[in-house]
């Protein structure tokens, strides 16, 4: 009986989201009584044993180097047989792409209940409670769990990574592995200083900025917050950004600290994609924009002076 954490890795590094799901997993064990471990699989370049910083005890590695690039497939099948092996009974993943590919298939592997996008801790008052959000967002639902084994996929960003003392020991589990079924013939990254997903200020700009040649404002401003970039979906289908920089409902869903959305009216499409940040800041000359209701802070204004203003007092307080 254990909390077992899927560490999801990229490049030979441990995604920033698994350290989030480390802590969340820590702190269930802890309600239940048990030992939280991880599972890795396929190799990485990170100090394993350092890990248990994260408040885990043990990592169980599979150590194998055709499992470094996803096959959701493969991977299911691998960790079911790993969750057996170890016996845990509670399952977490990080809620990203990778969890979201994978953790539904290791429930049905297991027979297992699944919450997808937890976003706080379990109620074990009287049973095994999980909350998330609903209708992207805009609601909550509390989730009881029944099955033996439970598998619960964490929000990014909902919960504080906690770092303490401690050294986790490393375990090798021998555990035989089908061969993929996908195979990565080539790998496109996106250039920019921070990926999207994990970034923890995300700049955001949309049809009020008027034109692909403005969009130095808005990478200035990004650049001096050490931020990613984002758009609305009009602005990449109108091809003046990439495709992968779109953010919203049919778009890349994030959970940045902060969110800074310029020239963005804020439609609800847009808003279920970005609506886990934790703080929005809106900068809209149309007073009336929808994107208004739901922000932390706003300004009314025109980017185009604001901006480049708001970028030079920046500067100023880093001392540039």
């Amino acid at each position: 009986m254990s909390v077992l954490i899927f560490l999801d890795h990229t490049d030979g590094h441990i995604k920033k989201a698994s350290f989030e799901a480390m802590t969340y997993g820590a702190d269930v064990a802890k309600q239940i009584g048990t030992t939280a471990e991880a599972l890795l699989l396929g190799t990485v370049n990170d100090d394993l044993a350092a890990l248990g910083k994260y408040g885990i005890s043990k990592v169980n590695q599979v150590n194998n180097a055709s499992l470094n690039d996803l096959d959701a497939q493969v991977y299911a099948k691998t960790i079911a047989e790993a969750v057996n092996a170890t016996g845990a009974t509670v399952v977490v993943f990080a809620h990203n792409q990778t969890g979201k590919a994978v953790a539904p298939r290791v429930a049905a592997r297991l027979k297992a209940g699944l919450v997808a996008g937890a976003i706080s801790l379990p109620d074990t008052t009287n049973g095994f409670v999980v909350k998330k959000t609903v209708f992207s967002g805009k609601a909550f639902a509390n989730v009881s769990i029944k099955t033996p084994v439970k598998i619960i996929s964490l929000n990014p960003n909902s919960y504080k990574t906690i770092v303490a003392e401690g050294t986790a020991e490393i375990v090798q589990l021998n555990i035989a592995v089908d061969a993929p079924k996908v195979k990565v013939t080539a790998v496109n990254k996106v250039s920019g200083e921070v990926p999207l997903t994990e970034a923890e200020i995300v700049v955001s700009g949309g049809r009020g900025l008027k034109g692909p040649e403005n969009w130095g404002i808005l990478e200035d401003l990004a650049h001096t917050l050490h931020a990613a970039t984002a758009c609305s979906r009009p602005v990449a289908d109108s091809g003046w950004r990439p495709h992968h920089e779109h953010v919203g409902q049919t778009g890349v869903q994030i959970a940045p600290n902060l969110y800074i959305a310029i020239g963005i009216s804020g439609a609800i499409q847009h808003l279920a994609g970005v609506n886990r940040s934790k703080h929005i800041v809106v900068i809209n000359k149309d007073p009336e924009a929808p994107f208004f209701k739901a922000a932390d802070y706003g300004i009314v204004g025109d980017a185009f002076e604001i901006v480049p203003k708001l970028t030079e007092e920046i500067k100023k307080m880093q001392g540039k």
